[in-house]
Order: structure tokens, then C-alpha cells, then sequence
């Protein structure tokens, strides 16, 4: 026995739909009085968090190397009255805890079973274990899944950073070159974050395109001062490497900012530069697109808005082509979308109406598995 542990193998169960802080709190307290922790995440087909996903959140949380996360699909209707209900779901955890061990290796018997539940003495009862409750009444951190699954923005500070990133709503502002995209971004940030409270943390995601097409001309022009934008050579891995590297950037706003993350572009219109400039769609951008999260994309008007040349834009020539092209594309994907007009604030007004639509529809998660009455 390792000095300071007070037992040898511990068991936690869970469904962490998501996981929380006092899910967090429960794992860590089982690891520091055990030599080895099992946390079986015990997932019901009807729930709409991936299981796979709730195990790499707890493995990015608790690295201990003590500490195996094991995954397993629990169907089994609940009724705690019934004792073939319950060796059902036992023997479903006994499966865990052996998968957790590796094939044809026999895991050690559970010891401990820390739980905050009201069932947690009678499944230590069933393993054979001691019970060791923890907060039972969330004290410390006052918080479930059920209040999580409710109210995500409510519940936003017990939330650790991959699964803000993952329920994070995010809002594209795209548009033509010149339309006042970052100007609407940046101000809808700002308007957000001074709502104050969890919304204080809202961010934006600049436009990574831009940055590297700056940086693409100035090396450019280190040999030739003449040359423009339009003069330089672009391939689909360039495309491909700003979509990576601005879904990256997004990844890390949304897992340390609000309930609300502005993103000035996407990969959606990365992949229509990339036909712009090399004749049609690109596949692996498309891909990224179909792996970002976005929630509402609001396209930026160019009429009545002068065209800047800042020495990096294609031109005004291409402007109402390529807001034409933006509107059609999402039209035809059927994304949830609208067009903003206008002054700025007229701008800004009617972005911020559809944002908070889209916050006061909230979250949806899939029932889980209940107790019947």
C-alpha cells in the first residue's frame, strides 16, 4: 500500500453528460486515496454527447497516470428496486474495469467506490467495496448535469475548457473583401462582453487568411516592391493550412472565452477563396468546414460600403461576384444564415437580435435514461 493512500483500487461511475466541476472534484478525491482509480463513463445510445468525447475531456482533466478513463454503452433501463437491473448495470461495470485492464489481464478488485449519488452505497455494496461518499449534498461546487444540460451559460464557471470549447455557440461574420466583416466582429464581441457576468469573456477570432496573406506579400516583395496580392501564386495546401490554423485559433477562444464566440471568417470561405483562385472547391478545406461547430453565419452587405485597398485585397472588380457567391453557397448547404445592411448600426443591431435568438433557444441534449416512476 503507497503511504498517504488509503486504498488500492477505486471506482468511480458516471455518466459525465457533460462533466463538471464536481465531477472533476469526485475523480480527483478518489486519486488521492487510491493507488489505482477506474472511472467508468457509462453512456446511454439516447444521449447526444459523443462517449468518446466525454473520455478524452476527463483524460485532458485527470492525467494522473493512476487514473484510467474506461467507456462503456450502458442501456440498461434504471430501477434501483430491482436486483436484476442492477446486476445488469454491474456487470456492464465489471466489463469496463476489465477493458480498463487490458485483454486477458485481470483487474484487481475494487476496494472503493467514491460516488455523490444516493446509489453510490449499494453499488459499493454489489462490488464488494467500501463506500466513500464525496459532497454528497454539492456543497462545494453546487452544480449536475442535469443543471448543466439545462442551463450550459448558467453553469459556464464549473465547465472545464474542452467542454466550453465544444458548447460554446459560435457565430461566423463573413462577406466579400471590404464589407465591414471585422469592424461587425469586433463590435459584436464588445457588445457581449459588456453584458458583464460569464458574458464578459466573450471574444473574436481574427481572420487568419489575412495574416498570412500579409505575410505571404511582404516576403514577396522583399525582391520585388511592385507586386500585389493578385500576382502571387497560391496552392490548395496554403488554403488548407489557413483553414487548420484558424479553426485552431477558434478552438482556443472558445475554450477560454463565454458562451458565445464571433469568428471574422471561416473555412466555408476559405474553401470559396480557394475556387476563386484555383478554379473550384477544395475537398480538404471543405472537410475542416464540415468539422467546426458553427451555429449562425451573418454575411456582411457590400452595398453602400466604399472599397478600401489596404494593398492586400484582390480588388473591388471581383466584390459583388464573390457576395453573390457567398449568399449561394449558403443557400445551397442550407446553413442557417442572414444578410446584414445598412450603417454600422443598423449592422450591429440586427446581428445582435439574431444572436440572441440563437442563445435563448439554448442548448439541445438527448434524455437520459431515468428512474420510471
Amino acid at each position: 500500500m503507497t503511504a498517504g493512500r488509503a486504498f488500492r483500487h477505486g471506482m468511480v461511475i458516471g455518466k459525465f453528460y457533460p462533466p463538471h466541476a464536481g465531477h472533476h472534484h469526485l475523480i480527483d478525491t478518489a486519486a488521492g486515496a487510491c493507488e489505482r482509480v477506474t472511472v467508468v463513463v457509462a453512456a446511454a445510445t439516447v444521449e447526444t454527447v459523443p462517449l468518446a468525447l466525454r473520455a478524452a475531456w476527463l483524460r485532458e482533466a485527470h492525467p494522473q497516470p493512476h487514473v484510467e478513463i474506461v467507456p462503456v454503452v450502458d442501456d440498461v433501463e434504471i430501477d434501483y428496486g430491482s436486483p436484476d437491473v442492477w446486476a445488469a448495470h454491474v456487470a456492464i461495470f465489471r466489463d469496463g474495469l476489465a477493458l480498463g485492464h487490458g485483454l486477458g489481464v485481470r483487474p484487481p478488485a475494487v476496494d472503493a467506490v467514491f460516488s455523490s449519488e444516493p446509489y453510490g452505497p449499494e453499488l459499493a455494496r454489489r462490488m464488494s467495496a467500501v463506500h466513500v461518499p464525496v459532497d454528497p449534498p454539492r456543497d462545494r461546487f453546487p452544480v449536475s448535469g442535469t443543471r448543466v444540460r439545462e442551463d450550459p451559460a448558467g453553469c459556464w464557471q464549473w465547465l472545464s475548457p474542452p467542454v466550453r470549447g465544444y458548447l460554446a455557440r459560435r457565430v461566423v461574420v463573413a462577406g466579400a473583401e471590404s464589407s465591414g466583416t471585422t469592424t461587425l466582429a469586433r463590435a459584436l464581441a464588445a457588445h457581449y462582453a459588456a453584458r458583464g457576468g460569464v458574458w464578459a469573456a466573450t471574444r473574436w477570432v481574427p481572420e487568419y487568411g489575412r495574416t498570412y496573406c500579409e505575410e505571404k506579400l511582404a516576403v514577396a516583395r522583399r525582391d520585388d516592391p511592385s507586386l500585389w496580392i493578385g500576382d502571387l501564386p497560391w496552392s490548395t495546401e496554403e488554403f488548407t493550412l489557413i483553414a487548420e490554423r484558424h479553426l485552431a485559433l477558434e478552438e482556443a477562444a472558445a475554450r477560454s472565452g463565454s458562451p458565445l464566440l464571433v469568428c471574422d471568417t471561416d473555412a466555408l470561405a476559405t474553401s470559396l477563396w480557394h475556387e476563386r483562385y484555383l478554379g473550384s472547391l477544395s475537398p480538404e478545406v471543405e472537410r475542416l468546414h464540415e468539422r467546426a461547430p458553427h451555429h449562425l453565419w451573418i454575411l456582411t452587405d457590400v452595398a453602400g460600403v466604399p472599397f478600401e485597398q489596404d494593398g492586400w485585397r484582390d480588388g473591388e472588380k471581383i466584390r459583388d461576384a464573390m457576395a453573390q457567391r457567398f449568399r449561394d453557397e449558403l443557400d445551397r448547404r442550407d446553413l442557417p444564415h442572414l444578410v446584414v445592411s445598412g450603417p454600422h448600426e443598423r449592422r450591429l443591431a440586427t446581428a445582435v437580435d439574431a444572436i440572441d435568438e440563437l442563445l435563448a433557444r439554448g442548448w439541445e441534449f438527448g434524455e437520459p435514461l431515468r428512474p420510471a416512476d
